[in-house]
């Protein structure tokens, strides 16, 4: 009989808007948008060891944000409480996304410390409900959880599988952290795009596509602005969520490479390639890709 699993080391990889249209407002607050989510083969690293005093211990502590409020605890104390689990975990994450980004990090360890959990503790838990826990973390938790580029609604929880192109890409950070409420409080934000039909929105491709925060963030945010400005002049490129990451798409991995070697000490920058399976799900050894009643939430 094979003995349980102890520890497990898994990405947490970050995600990219290849494009964001703001559709509307609803009563609580809350945006409503479409977009098109795609993985990038780079993020962070989360390493797990089995603690069977019930305890959750990460490390190292982040200075912005205190751990009880991290993500990855808030996730592993709400699997406990939802099973009523007595196991515990030591966790250690190796940071390479950054925080304001808008590459999905938080969110990206929340996914992925359900998924190693409910695996190492032994829960059982399908894809489904681990992605309805992760929601109430945040809104870009489940399509972590479900690990396939997604066309999504509502206020990005209604996901549909979709297959995008997968080009390299070059991710620039201009050094500086957005914050999100600040983006989607601001009065000049266009939130009434009329809404398109998936079919369309794909139909469309790489060259139609938008983010609907760019401006607002451009005109917040001059650091972005200018480094949109420098990026786009090498590639067709993109903010990602509400940044502060911008991305450019690019022809082959030389022509990433030739950006990065010219990108200033000011700026950091990484390149990347788009997957449509999460690397977190080629980890755990899922390739089948979800069907579409399983990855949808409304």
């Amino acid at each position: 009989m094979t003995a349980p699993q102890t520890t497990l080391t898994l990405p947490a990889p970050a995600k990219l808007n290849r494009m964001l249209h703001i559709t509307g407002r609803r009563a609580d607050g809350y945006h409503e948008l479409q977009t098109l989510f795609q993985f990038l083969d780079h993020g962070d690293t989360l390493h797990f060891s089995l603690r069977d005093d019930g305890k959750i211990h990460l490390t190292p502590a982040l200075p912005e944000v205190a751990t009880e409020a991290n993500l990855i605890v808030r996730a592993a104390r709400m699997l406990q409480t939802d099973r009523g689990c007595r196991l515990g975990a030591d966790i250690r994450l190796d940071k390479r996304l950054p925080m304001g980004g808008g590459l999905g990090g938080g969110s990206s360890n929340a996914a992925t410390t359900l998924l190693a959990l409910n695996h190492l503790w032994q829960l059982g838990l399908s894809q489904a409900q681990l992605a309805e826990l992760g929601l109430s973390l945040g809104a870009d938790v489940p399509v972590f959880v479900h690990g396939h580029a997604a066309w999504a609604e509502g206020i990005g929880e209604r996901l549909t599988p979709v297959e995008l192109d997968t080009p390299w890409f070059v991710v620039l950070h201009p050094g500086i952290a957005v914050a999100t409420a600040s983006v989607f409080n601001a009065p000049q934000l266009t939130r009434d795009t009329p809404h398109i039909s998936m079919a369309r929105a794909l139909q469309g491709g790489a060259p139609a596509w938008r983010n609907d925060c760019q401006a607002t963030v451009c005109e917040r945010y001059p650091e972005v602005a200018k480094a949109l400005d420098w990026l786009s002049g090498l590639a067709p490129t993109m903010l990602t969520g509400t940044g502060a990451c911008l991305f450019a798409r690019l022809t082959d991995e030389r022509q990433a490479d030739s950006i990065l070697q010219r990108v200033g000490s000011d700026w950091h920058a990484f390149k990347a390639k788009g997957c449509n399976l999460s690397p977190l799900h080629a980890a755990l050894g899922c390739h089948v890709t979800p069907a579409k009643g399983q990855a949808e939430h409304h």
